[in-house]
């Protein structure tokens, strides 16, 4: 990793309130290494610079961990290339983290880096969630689901509900929202769901602006 984007990704962590150590940082070297490599042969993001990876993967994943309590069971729905699941787990390594992801190629990489990082208490699972047979095998037992890029907000707090323990949450990561937008976003749970959580910001070096809402199960 370039000296400045390595101090973009301290910095920016800093911001959210997690002091990376150097373990850390070494690890999402690795992480930016791999994720270049393979995305030369497949498609796993559309960002393809350093600085980019860094700021809009790393730093965005990051952002929400302030959100996330430790020792939580998080699923995370259409996870691609392994955001925000992965980073989340490399700063909070008490949480009890799935991945899931319909796309069989990004599953077998978050699964290379699972491995390379020797992380534990995470699992890479290929699927649908809007498959029966997958709700039943997970049932209700996540504290928590995080979706980043998967479908609309509506459509996977419906799925989230079938996951989901009692008085569990669900985050939705979303870009600029205009207040029209959030009036729509805030009823996506309907009686199912109370809105805890809203909070706007702009991501660390950069103007890319991100919008996150934390529901909780009723």
């Amino acid at each position: 990793m370039e000296p400045e984007n390595r101090e973009i990704l301290l910095r920016g962590a800093e911001a959210f309130g997690i002091d990376l150590a150097e373990g850390a940082i070494l690890a999402f070297d690795i992480y930016l290494r791999e994720l270049l490599k393979w995305n030369q042969k497949i498609n796993l993001t559309g960002i393809r610079t350093e600085k980019g990876i860094v700021i809009k993967h790393f730093l965005d994943s990051l952002s929400v961990c302030s959100h996330i309590p430790g020792h939580t069971s998080l699923l995370d729905v259409g996870s691609g290339a392994g955001f925000p699941g992965i980073p989340l787990k490399m700063v909070q390594r008490s949480l009890d983290v799935t991945l899931i992801d319909s796309v069989r190629k990004k599953v077998d990489f978050q699964k290379h880096i699972v491995r390379l990082l020797g992380l534990r208490g995470i699992e890479a699972v290929h699927g649908r969630v809007q498959e029966k047979g997958v709700v039943q095998k997970m049932g209700e037992r996540f504290d928590m689901t995080i979706s980043r890029a998967f479908s609309d907000t509506a459509t996977f707090l419906h799925l989230s509900h079938l996951l989901l323990k009692k008085g569990g949450k669900a985050i939705t990561m979303r870009g600029k929202t205009t207040e029209e937008e959030f009036q729509r976003l805030s009823k996506g749970g309907g009686r199912r769901y109370r809105l805890q959580t809203h909070v706007s910001f702009v991501l660390p070096f950069s103007d890319f602006e991100r919008t996150i809402l934390l529901f909780e199960k009723q």
